[in-house]
């Protein structure tokens, strides 16, 4: 084991901290004549040099923080003495831009995935009920589990099932608002996203977030695999149920007829996104992810950094690659924002990492934000959209989300991602239909013991057994059998049902 740790604790020439591969009892030893001088738990940072009381701590050869008193070689490095101030970072715009060389077009490869017109093209095949209001929320999910019984006592071939998205707003809201413009993106994107074959819209009659004006801006015509109805008008709970049925009776046909096809990879929109993350997460998991994001995105496909408040502190890395100024500009602009809507909620952007990230090994936002950029490898950003917002660009792009898992990924599907790639250090059961989620464990222990959940580790990289190029081909490998129809450990459970959670943004009256 001792031979396995330089390659984990030396994680850049300029760090003087490395992250223990396991738990380390104090007097063992380390690297480069440090011991331990204190229990160091697995997935924590060492010290492996003496830093001076207000010296900057490097990780990754960036600063994620500064020394609250001195700490000697083979001290624990955690929350009792390294803490964030303000970093003066560097924003330089486009100097690492550099055009990917792309498979030649002859030599792509292809899934088998569904072509619903118009370049877009699906990894799943499902009905979705999209309840405009929490009023309609069980309504829609009473459709929904009859569907479920259904389906299980007859089975349907070639649809994945019926799926009722409800929330716990649509109302007493200002439409007009900043929070009224990406609840009526977000309801645009989940009723346009490939994964569906067909959609009721189910309201109850009197609320705000009328879906007429969002049908209507969607460019959404009413047909036998789109249909809407308001519970006020059909009479009552017992009423539209019956309805609903009827209606989506009258879609199965046409949505059980279309069938895979081969499709090239161009068709996938990954979201990368992860999750109660930890010490290990950014020189494991994150890191191979980017290296599948680098391969898709020269196979033509679009994968979609988020979480804009986990890549604070780490955002002049995005400049550096941005593929033209104004994308560089856009990035931080959505920096700014950030800045003001915490200030205006009496919160600040550190307000990161959570309880879990902590006892994993992270310290500060900057540290984390450092691992979690590590997702979106080494291609040029060529686009940053608000949060729902439509993605067409190909190619590595980001999009301004809250760090809060399912609300970002809501915002990701509604943006058109068919796919969810999901790192995680502390463990994650849940997932985001209609896209599938492919679970990533960052540490080989997660993963054995939350194992019926994950579907790949990437705990072989700090295991020495595997490099994070051989994880990031696995994880591509991976992305492309999802996406022509292998079931997921999240999917395997029937997750997805309660993720569905649209940002929600200004006062409610």
């Amino acid at each position: 084991m001792l031979a396995e740790l330089p390659a984990v604790l030396v994680l850049n020439a300029k760090d003087n901290v490395g992250v223990a591969p396991g738990n380390v009892d104090a007097g063992r030893a380390l690297v480069n004549g440090v011991t331990a001088a204190e229990r160091i738990p697995r997935g924590h940072k060492v010290a492996l040099a003496a830093i001076a009381e207000g010296a900057p701590i490097l990780k990754y050869g960036q600063i994620i923080g500064y020394a609250t008193k001195a700490i000697h070689p083979g001290e624990h490095v955690h929350l009792q003495n390294l803490a964030i101030l303000d970093v003066a970072l560097k924003h330089e715009f486009c100097v690492d831009n550099a055009p990917p060389v792309m498979v030649p077009e002859a030599e792509r490869r292809t899934f088998e995935g569904y072509d619903r017109g118009n370049g877009r093209i699906g990894t799943r095949n499902y009905i979705g009920i999209l309840s405009t209001v929490n009023c309609s929320a069980t309504v829609s999910r009473y459709v929904a589990e009859h569907y479920a019984r259904k389906f299980r006592e007859t089975g349907h071939e070639n649809i994945d099932g019926v799926v009722a998205l409800t929330y716990g707003g649509g109302c007493a809201l200002n439409l007009k608002s900043e929070g009224g413009r990406i609840l009526t993106r977000t309801f645009k994107g989940y009723a346009r996203n490939p994964n569906f074959g067909g959609i009721l819209m189910i309201g109850l009659g009197c609320e705000t977030f009328q879906y007429g004006p969002l049908v209507e801006e969607a460019g959404l015509e009413e047909g036998k695999t789109f249909r809407k109805m308001m519970i006020q008008e059909q009479g009552g709970t017992r009423k539209t149920i019956e309805a609903a049925c009827a209606m989506i009776d009258d879609m199965l046909p046409d949505v059980g007829r279309i069938r895979r096809s081969p499709q090239p990879l161009s068709g996938i929109r990954l979201a990368l996104e992860c999750g109660g993350s930890d010490g290990y997460s950014g020189i494991s998991a994150n890191p191979a992810l980017g290296v599948a994001s680098d391969l898709l995105v020269k196979e033509g496909a679009t994968t979609v950094l988020s979480e804009t408040p986990e890549i604070y502190g780490a955002e002049h890395l995005l400049t550096r690659r941005a593929a033209r100024p104004e994308v560089a500009e856009k990035l931080l602009s959505r920096i700014d924002w950030w800045r003001d809507y915490t200030a205006r909620n009496d919160a600040e952007l550190n307000n990161n990492p959570s309880f879990g990230n902590k006892a994993g090994g992270l310290t500060t936002i900057l540290e984390k934000s450092l691992g979690a950029v590590a997702k979106g490898g080494s291609m040029p950003l060529n686009a940053v959209y608000e949060y729902a917002e439509e993605v067409t660009e190909t190619g590595f792009v980001f999009m301004d989300t809250p760090g809060y898992d399912p609300a970002a990924v809501t915002g990701q599907i509604a943006g058109g991602c068919n796919l969810v790639a999901f790192t995680t250090g502390r463990g994650s059961v849940s997932g985001y239909k209609p896209a599938p989620c492919i679970k990533i464990a960052t540490n080989t222990p997660m993963y054995e013991h939350i194992k019926e959940d994950m579907d790949i580790n990437c705990g072989t990289i700090v295991d020495g057994t595997e490099t994070i190029e051989q994880a990031g081909r696995r994880i591509f490998e991976f992305v492309i059998d999802t996406a022509s129809g292998r079931k997921t450990a999240s999917e395997a459970y029937d997750y997805g049902d309660n993720e569905f959670v649209p940002w929600q943004v200004g006062a409610i009256t």
